[in-house]
Order: C-alpha cells, then structure tokens, then sequence
C-alpha cells in the first residue's frame, strides 16, 4: 500500500460541534481560546502536555485532560475570574490527538488500534497489517454523528440515525484511482473489511486454488474453469464433482456429479457454483483420498493458493 505524499496527506480534522461537546481533551490535541478582554490569548493554538495540562498567560499552568470543551471553559473562567470581572471565554479544539478505532475482517492485524491525527483510510489499513488474502472488494466504515457525516457520496444513516455509515472501493483506493476515497479518519471509527465470497477449484487445472468472486453471487462452471486457466492434459472432466456444504444446520459435505466434458462441448448445462463451494476435477486415475486432503486443506485455510480476479 503507496504511503501518501506530504501534500496529499489528509488535514488533521476537527470535530463537530456535537463532537466537542463530547470530546475528552489529552495529551497532543491542540484548542484555541478566544476570551473578551483577555488579549494575552489571542487565537493562538495551545497543545496539551503529556500530562494533560495547558499553560496560559495570566492563567497559568491548567489541567484539562479529560475535559470537554464546556468543562475547560468553566475552569478557565474560575481561574481568570481572580483578576477578570466575569470573564468571557471560549474554547475550540483545532488538532485532535490520538484516539482508539477498530479495524475488523479482513486484515491480518484486526482489533483496537490507535488513531494518530490526520490518518487517511490507506494508512489506518496498513497501520492494521494490511489486507487478508481472502479480503473481499470493499470496506465499510462507521461513524458516530458526533464526529459528523462520512465525506463520500453513498454515505447513509443508520436506522437509529446515530450513525454514518459508508462503503468504499478497496481497489480503486489502493489503486488511487480516486484520491476522495482516501478520507481522514475520526475517533471511535469503524472500519471493516468483509471476507470475500469464494470458490475453489482443486485437481486438475491449470491454476488450483481459491477465486475471489468479486461481486457476482454465484460462478458457473464454465467461468470456474475459466478462472483457474483451463483443464490438464490429464484431466477426466466426465468424472468431475462439486463438493457442497457444509449448511448451516451442520449436515456435511456432499457431493454432486458434473460431467464437465459435455459442458464443454456444448451438448450439457453449464451448472453454478455457490460461495464456498469446490469444484474438483479428477485426473485419469482420480483418487478420492487426494480430493479429501484438498477438502482438509480448505477447511483449515491452509495450503490452497487464493487469486483475485479483476471486477
């Protein structure tokens, strides 16, 4: 994943004003305090120490950390209220420090994660070790109102309307195909990449493994060979199997004949593979316990190759 350019970076971002409300200041954020008659404040960004204080003039030295926005500024009118007639203060959060997301699905380092200000989509999924093999075509993020609507078109509430929520290209952003696809992201984001719907197919072909289905809901066989780029010399297509389930009542696996020779010759139904099913083409000689180490493979998501397919 190609890190941003300086000048393409996003801009650290402030929060809405519903999100000030709410926000807790810490270490790194920066405010501005605007105060009537206090003139040694005047609009100049002042950064929280790592120990969640700020250092004013008149004021002097304040601890903020884990206030608000309204609580800083009741504490500042406390102090100047000493030296200042019923002080006129307000405050705004200009730089947001780091702050917990999550990064879920499909990545190989999923969980809680630090958010450092002004990091883009791009980097938070590199920040999370990148993508699965298995990722699917598309990651969702989910934003509380509070930090305000997701900056992307399809961007939609939630039913309780208390989230955004919107969907994003993975490869139009990894490709940058569309720079706006490579937003900031905010405190408390959610950010999941679905797996991707697969099927596999094992024995004699050109190119065994599992085939990211993009986003058809279904391949046929036809397309499936396509795919892992066409039979062996050695191959018994009349003898081929799709290995189905298991289902989601626990029955195992089974298996259905498909003589994909007459398929291929015309004189037969092309017949469609569901997600996760495995289309198994036997050699001259086809050995089930060979079928069956492949299945073991599969289930265990070890030593079967996966390959994206271009949309």
């Amino acid at each position: 994943m190609a890190p941003c350019r300086a000048d393409e970076r996003p801009q650290p971002a402030a929060p809405s004003k519903a999100g000030q409300d709410v926000y807790a200041l810490g270490p790194d954020d920066e405010i501005v305090v605007q105060g009537i008659h206090v003139e040694e404040l005047a609009n100049k960004p002042v950064r929280v120490d790592s120990n969640g204080d700020i250092n004013l003039p008149m004021a002097g030295r304040i601890h903020v950390g884990g206030l608000t926005v309204r609580g800083v500024e009741e504490e500042l009118r406390r102090v100047l209220s000493e030296w200042i007639k019923e002080p006129q203060v307000t405050v705004a959060i200009v730089t947001m420090r780091s702050q917990r997301i999550s990064v879920l699905g499909a990545v190989n380092n999923p969980g809680g994660h630090e958010l450092l200000r002004g990091r883009s989509l791009a980097e938070t999924l590199s920040a999370a070790g990148g993508l699965r093999q298995d990722a699917g075509y598309s990651v969702k993020i989910m934003r509380r109102m509070e930090w305000g609507e997701i900056p992307l078109p399809n961007a939609r509430l939630d039913a309780g309307g208390r989230y955004s929520v919107a969907e994003v290209n993975l490869q139009s952003l990894l490709e940058a195909k569309n720079p706006e696809l490579n937003i900031p992201i905010m405190p408390q984001d959610v950010i999941t990449v679905p797996k991707a719907a697969m099927i596999y197919v094992i024995g004699e072909v050109r190119k065994s493994g599992g085939f990211v289905m993009s986003d058809r809901s279904r391949v046929s066989v036809l397309q499936a060979l396509s795919l892992a780029e066409g039979l062996q010399q050695t191959a018994a297509p009349a003898n081929a199997r799709i290995i189905r389930g298991p289902t989601t009542d626990g029955a195992e696996r089974k298996e259905v004949a498909v003589d994909v020779k007459k398929i291929l010759s015309g004189k037969g139904k092309d017949v469609y593979l569901e997600p996760d099913e495995i289309l198994f083409i036997p050699g001259s000689t086809g050995k089930r316990a060979f079928l069956r180490g492949l299945e073991a493979a599969i289930q265990t998501g070890s030593g079967i190759a996966i390959w994206h397919t271009a949309r």
